[in-house]
């Protein structure tokens, strides 16, 4: 039962940092564009180009 003394708060502390990480990430703008990170990871970096090709 000791050791309630110390996971209690020790559990609470780290409860309110993922809070505060989680407040950060809203303040910092971090969900304003969730489709447009998965449209970047799928497309081309540049267009193929038919030159240098031989027909």
């Amino acid at each position: 039962m000791e050791v309630l003394v110390i996971l209690v708060p020790l559990a609470l502390a780290l409860g309110f940092l993922g809070l505060l990480g989680f407040l950060w990430s809203l303040k910092s703008g971090q969900y304003d564009d969730l489709d447009g990170a998965a449209w970047r990871a799928i497309a081309d970096d540049e267009p193929v180009s038919d030159h240098g090709r031989s027909k």
